[in-house]
């Protein structure tokens, strides 16, 4: 394999990445406040949040199955990922606008949605335009990009909290302008490739069909269910920071923290699974996690609460671009899209069940429980990471 040295990440990747950056930093303002305006503006519970959180995301993975299979099946990958942004940044003015836990629970639903359709036709996208040889930097460098946007969005949360004294309505006023500007950067920067644009593959919707993703991918998808159910919602760390003493200015600072570990991990983790197996670097994802677990349950006040936060973040890091790549290195290029929105199917009914249980164990026992209960199921991920082999690469199109 040559050296991913000689080869450069090709264009569409790089305007990807920063319409991800915009992105991210409007929904991660929202994000970072939306379980303590839950919590303490409409009173909800931990299961209520987890069942809200567990919804919305699942729906992002659900949704991923059928944009991406729309993809393959019209040969085009820049409308369903402009439509996608586009939805998320319409629906931003429904958060502050908002007067009961039905109404935040609605716009959280469709900004979600907006998610699941960009998601999959865009990681299909990067792994048209990308040689085989730096496909896991390529991957990593847009999620670094992405996570970005997730550390100056809480960034911004807290200095506006500060500067308008805890008003959390006009912060999330302010998280539709980024939203607009990922759009328009999207509309002008992004080019769907001459090479794939027009090339239709519609894969049967049948078991002799989705067999053609061959039995590796399956494997993959079966592993990152497992993955799933270990990785609740990042919800229940904005709350175990508030449970254990955070004032609510300072809350934001939960997101920050594991976005900046993620941003400086993410590109590196790509790189270093282009040169060793990737299901290594994937397991040490996954040890990651089961110590971020025992630091959260552990903690007695927010300073190692903020350690296992960390710890969680480089686990994203290892992780997420990795596994994009091991879907890319799977499957036939014409059903990437399909591939994507399978995995993340499977993965999204995973991450609902997780996210409910996560706030069940919450309220019926503890919240140290819901957290020792995710490191055994991480460290089953480990073990599972540790027993399968890395797939040889699918040849992809020709770069942009």
């Amino acid at each position: 394999m040559a050296s991913p040295a000689r080869h450069r990440i090709p264009r569409t990747v790089w305007a990807l990445g920063i319409v991800s950056l915009f992105t991210d930093m409007g929904s991660e303002m929202v994000h970072s406040l939306l379980p303590i305006l839950l919590a303490t503006g409409f009173g909800a519970s931990a299961l209520t949040i987890g069942l809200i959180e567990g919804s919305a995301e699942a729906l992002v993975l659900v949704t991923k199955v059928f944009s991406g299979y729309l993809s393959d099946a019209l040969g085009k990958r820049k409308p369903l990922v402009l439509l996608g942004y586009g939805l998320a940044t319409a629906v931003k003015p429904l958060f502050p606008l908002a007067t009961s836990i039905a109404g935040i629970t609605t716009a959280r639903l469709l900004d979600r949605l907006g998610k699941g359709i960009r998601g999959a036709p865009r990681d299909a996208l990067v792994a048209d335009v990308t040689p085989v040889e730096i496909r896991g930097a390529a991957f990593g460098l847009r999620q670094s990009m992405d996570t970005v946007g997730a550390v100056l969005g809480p960034l911004i949360a807290v200095g506006l909290l500060w500067l308008w004294h805890d008003n959390i309505r006009m912060v999330l006023w302010v998280a539709v302008v980024p939203g607009l500007v990922a759009v328009l950067l999207l509309a002008t920067l992004v080019k769907e490739p001459a090479d794939v644009a027009g090339r239709a593959a519609r894969l049967p919707i049948s078991r002799e069909g989705l067999s053609r993703l061959g039995g590796s991918f399956w494997r993959l998808v079966a592993l990152g269910a497992l993955i799933a159910l270990a990785r609740f919602s990042e919800a229940f760390l904005v709350l175990r920071a508030s449970e254990r003493g955070l004032a609510l200015t300072w809350v934001p600072l939960v997101l920050v923290v594991m976005s900046i570990v993620y941003t400086l991990s993410a590109y590196p983790a790509g790189v270093l699974s282009d040169r060793i197996p990737r299901v290594r670097v994937l397991a040490l994802g996954m040890a990651l996690l089961v110590l971020a677990d025992v630091a959260l349950a552990n903690a007695q006040d927010w300073r190692l609460v903020f350690v296992g936060i960390a710890l969680w973040g480089l686990h994203m890091g290892l992780s997420q671009g990795v596994l994009a790549s091991m879907i890319t290195d799977r499957v036939p290029a014409e059903y990437r899209g399909t591939a994507f929105g399978v995995f993340n199917l499977v993965s999204g009914l995973a991450l609902l069940i997780a996210s409910g249980g996560a706030g069940l164990i919450w309220d019926r026992i503890s919240p140290a429980a819901t957290f020792w209960a995710g490191a055994g199921i991480a460290l089953a991920g480990m073990v599972a990471c540790m027993s399968m082999r890395d797939a040889p690469a699918a040849a992809p199109t020709t770069a942009s």
